[in-house]
């Protein structure tokens, strides 16, 4: 079994803002950060409504997928954070648009606070193509 553990990193999804990567790489895992609603390009919240900023997220984690040799086709489990539950149908909406067939497990909760108070935050791991 190899222990091998690599960082991934792209600039077609918003760069970290603190000490942790956008994703790692460790045998055939890939295991991906939170993403929010940050435009990669300017580094800003994307203003709008919570489909908008859905969409962004969810755009963000298949750019740190693709980055990683994956993709969400390959995701297996994901965390959804949302700031208010009563989103939840939106972005269940939204999400069920990027995991057509066979979506993966996942989790949703309601959090006190989001990183720069945004509504939500997505979290992946997924097996490498």
């Amino acid at each position: 079994m190899s222990h091998h553990r690599q960082v991934i990193s792209t600039a077609e999804a918003p760069q970290a803002i603190g000490p942790y990567s956008q994703a790692i790489v460790a045998g055939e895992w890939v295991f991906c950060s939170g993403q929010i609603p940050l435009d990669p390009a300017s580094g800003q919240i994307v203003a709008g409504t919570i489909e908008d900023q859905t969409r962004r997220v969810l755009d963000n984690l298949n750019a740190v997928l693709q980055a990683a040799g994956s993709s969400l086709e390959r995701v297996v489990k994901t965390t959804i954070f949302l700031a208010d539950m009563n989103d939840f149908a939106t972005v269940n909406a939204i999400y069920g648009e990027y995991f057509t067939t066979n979506p993966p497990a996942r989790s949703t909760v309601q959090v006190a606070r989001l990183p720069r108070d945004v509504r939500v935050e997505i979290e992946a791991i997924a097996l490498r193509a």
